[in-house]
């Protein structure tokens, strides 16, 4: 077994969601969940099948987030892996809950704009992954301040009253 780390290429402000799931039928699924949460949104989809044909499977409604998708799940490589991008203006806070809600979805192992490694495990038979790196680490703990700007900036996006 070897590890390694894969660094999900995409524009700094992209969003995305990343998860595993058991069944080929994930990409439909999740499409409509997509389209169900929020009207119009603007997504690419890739799926990383694991067994018969073994393709990246992939659908979506703009064009630039489906080739992201593609492409970053073609470089992951790891079996029943998927990967969403979202497009500008779409979040993956108004949309998360309905992936989960799909059947096949086994577990997300991030949904985040910041730049993101993937760690994966290669043995003979393929690649799965073992966890993800979100972002940079801690350079502290949040003082009186930075509780009153964090809550106001809640406030301030509409996601608190």
């Amino acid at each position: 077994m070897q590890l390694l780390t894969v660094k999900i290429d995409k524009p700094e402000a992209a969003n995305f969601i990343l998860g595993q799931t058991h069944f080929i039928k994930t990409v439909e699924d999740i499409h409509e969940a997509l389209v169900g949460a929020v009207p119009g949104i603007r997504f690419g989809l890739a799926f990383c099948e694991a067994s018969g044909k073994c393709l990246v499977r992939w659908s979506g409604t703009d064009a630039a987030m489906v080739e992201l998708a593609r492409k970053n799940a073609q470089a992951l490589g790891a079996g029943h892996t998927f990967i969403v991008f979202l497009g500008e203006g779409f979040y993956p806070v108004n949309v998360l809950n309905a992936v989960k809600m799909v059947p096949e979805v086994c577990r997300i192992f991030c949904a985040t704009a910041n730049p993101t490694e993937v760690i994966l495990a290669e043995t003979q038979q393929g690649r799965g992954i073992m966890g993800v790196v979100d972002g940079f680490s801690p350079k502290g703990v949040e003082d009186e301040a930075e509780i009153a700007w964090r809550k106001n900036l809640l406030r301030q996006i509409g996601y608190k009253l």
